[in-house]
C-alpha cells in the first residue's frame, strides 16, 4: 500500500496548524469508490490536557471572538506522545499492508471463482438448453446406443437359447426312443439268454440221451456178440449132434434108412430158425441204431442252431452295447456342450447386466456430479456474496481510514459553549452499494427454482452476522 503523508513536527501535532493538513491514502478500492469520512476520536493524556487547553466562550450577540490562552508547553510529554503516535502509525501501516495483501488475494480468488462460475453457468445453460430442446447429451446417446446393442444381443442370445432348447428337446426325445429300443433289446437279450439256457438244458439232455443210447448200443452189440457166440455154439452143438446122428445113422443105415432125410429136414429147419433170428436181430439193431442216429442228429442240429442263435444274440447285444455307449457319449457331449453354452450365456448375461449396471452407475455418477457442480455453484455464489460483503467491509474500513487520515488534526482541549467535549467530524455523503443474492434450488441434478434479489450492503452484512451467530 503506497501512501503519501505530509510530515509534521511535534509542535504542529500538539498545538495544531492554522491550515488543515490533507493526508490521503491510495488503494485500488479508493480509486473506484467515493471518499467517505468517518469519525476520528483521539484521547489525550491528562497531563497534556492540563498543560494545553483551548477555551471557547459562549457566543453572544456582539460578543468578542474567543480568546486563546497559552500555557507552558512540556516538550518531553510531546516527544513521548510523538513516539507513541509513530508506533501506532507504524502498526496501522503494517496492518493496512496486510489487509491490502489479503484484499488482493481475495480479489484474485474472486476473479478465479467468477471465471469458474461463468464456465459452470455456461455448461449449465448448455445442458438446460439441450434438455429443453429434447437433445440428449453424448453420454446419454452412447448409453442408449449401447443399451440397444445389448438388447439386440440379448434377443439373439434368447433366439439361440430357444433353438438350443428345441435341439435339446429333440435330443431328449431321441434319447427316450433309444432308451426304449435299449430296453426292448435288453428284453430280447434276456429272452435269448433264457432260450439259450433252455437250449443248453435240452443239449445237456440230448447229450445224456446220446450217451445212454451209446451205452445201450454197446450193450446191444455185446448182446449181439453174445448171441452170435451162443448161436455159433448152438450151431456147433447141432453140427456135432448132426454128425453124431449121421454116424449113428450110418451105423444104423441099414436098419433105418429114413434118418438122413429126417436129419436133413431138422438141419434145414434149425438153419431157417437161426437165419430168421439173426435177421431179426440185425433188423432190430439197425432200426435201433437208425433211431439213435436220427435222435443224435436232431439233437446235434438243435445244438448247432442254439449255438448259432446264441452267437447271433451275442453279436446283437454287442452291437447294441456299442450303440448305447455311442449314444451315451453323444448325450454326455451334448449335455456338456449345453452346460458350457448355458455357462457362457450366463456369463454373457452377467457381463451385460454388469455393463448396464455400470452405465446406470455412470449416469447416477454424472447426475451426482451435476448436482455437486450445482451445489458448488451455489456455494460459489454464497462465497461470492460473503466475499462481496467482506470486501464492502474492508472498503468501508479503508474509507474510514482514509477519512481519518484526511481529517485535520484535532485541537487538543478545545471547549465550546456546550461544555468540554471532543470535536467529531462526520461525513455527510456515503456511497450506497447493493448486493445481488442469487438462489438456485436443485433436485436430482436438475434446477428446480432460481431466484435473484437485491439488498444493500448493510442489510446483507447484518444478515450474514445473524447467520454466523
Amino acid at each position: 500500500m503506497s501512501s503519501s503523508v505530509h510530515t509534521s513536527t511535534s509542535y504542529r501535532r500538539t498545538f495544531g496548524s492554522p491550515h488543515p493538513i490533507a493526508m490521503s491514502s491510495y488503494s485500488p478500492v479508493s480509486s473506484r469508490m467515493p471518499v467517505s469520512s468517518g469519525r476520528y476520536m483521539r484521547s489525550m493524556s491528562p497531563a497534556v490536557s492540563r498543560s494545553t487547553t483551548y477555551h471557547q466562550q459562549r457566543s453572544r450577540p456582539g460578543a468578542q471572538p474567543p480568546r486563546l490562552t497559552y500555557d507552558k508547553v512540556d516538550f518531553t510529554l510531546a516527544e513521548a506522545i510523538n513516539q507513541e503516535f509513530l508506533t501506532t502509525r507504524s502498526n496501522e501501516k503494517a496492518e493496512l499492508q496486510e489487509l491490502n495483501d489479503r484484499f488482493a488475494s481475495f480479489i484474485e480468488k474472486v476473479r478465479y471463482l467468477e471465471q469458474q462460475n461463468g464456465t459452470l453457468q455456461q455448461e449449465l445453460n448448455q445442458f438446460k438448453g439441450q434438455q429443453q430442446q429434447g437433445h440428449p447429451n453424448r453420454a446419454t446417446e452412447l448409453f442408449q446406443e449401447e443399451l440397444r446393442e445389448m438388447r439386440r444381443q440379448m434377443d439373439d442370445i434368447g433366439k439361440e437359447r430357444d433353438q438350443y432348447l428345441l435341439e435339446r428337446d429333440n435330443l431328449a426325445e431321441d434319447l427316450t426312443m433309444v432308451k426304449q429300443r435299449l430296453e426292448d433289446e435288453v428284453q430280447k437279450r434276456v429272452d435269448a439268454e433264457n432260450n439259450l439256457t433252455a437250449f443248453r438244458k435240452d443239449v445237456d439232455d440230448a447229450t445224456l440221451s446220446r450217451l445212454e443210447l451209446e451205452r445201450k448200443i454197446e450193450s446191444l452189440m455185446d448182446e449181439i456178440e453174445f448171441l452170435k457166440k451162443l448161436h455159433d455154439e448152438e450151431i456147433q452143438d447141432v453140427q456135432v449132434s448132426v454128425q453124431t446122428q449121421q454116424l449113428k445113422m450110418e451105423v444104423d443105415s441099414s436098419a433105418r434108412p429114413d434118418l438122413t432125410g429126417a436129419l436133413r429136414d431138422i438141419r434145414a429147419q434149425y438153419e431157417n430158425i437161426a437165419m430168421k433170428n439173426m435177421q431179426e436181430s440185425e433188423d432190430w439193431y439197425k432200426s435201433k441204431f437208425a433211431d439213435l442216429t436220427e435222435s443224435a442228429k436232431k439233437n446235434t442240429d438243435a445244438l448247432r442252431q442254439a449255438k448259432q442263435d446264441a452267437n447271433e444274440s451275442r453279436r446283437q447285444i454287442q452291437s447294441l452295447n456299442c450303440e448305447i455307449d455311442a449314444l451315451k457319449n453323444t448325450n454326455e457331449a451334448l449335455m456338456r456342450q449345453m452346460r458350457e453354452m448355458e455357462d457362457q450365456f450366463g456369463n454373457e448375461i452377467t457381463n451385460y447386466q454388469d455393463n448396464v449396471g455400470r452405465l446406470e452407475e455412470e449416469i447416477r455418477h454424472l447426475k451426482d456430479e451435476m448436482a455437486r457442480h450445482l451445489r458448488e455453484y451455489q456455494d460459489l455464489l454464497n462465497v461470492k456474496m460473503a466475499l462481496d460483503i467482506e470486501i464492502a467491509t474492508y472498503r468501508k474500513l479503508l474509507e474510514g481510514e482514509e477519512s481519518r487520515i484526511t481529517v485535520p488534526i484535532m485541537n487538543i482541549g478545545m471547549s465550546n459553549h456546550f461544555g468540554d467535549r471532543d470535536y467529531e467530524p462526520t461525513s455527510d455523503t456515503q456511497g450506497k452499494r447493493t448486493v445481488v443474492i442469487k438462489t438456485v434450488e436443485t433436485r436430482d441434478g436438475e434446477v428446480v427454482k432460481e431466484s435473484r434479489r437485491e439488498k444493500d450492503r448493510e442489510s446483507a452484512r447484518a444478515d450474514k452476522d445473524d447467520h454466523d451467530e
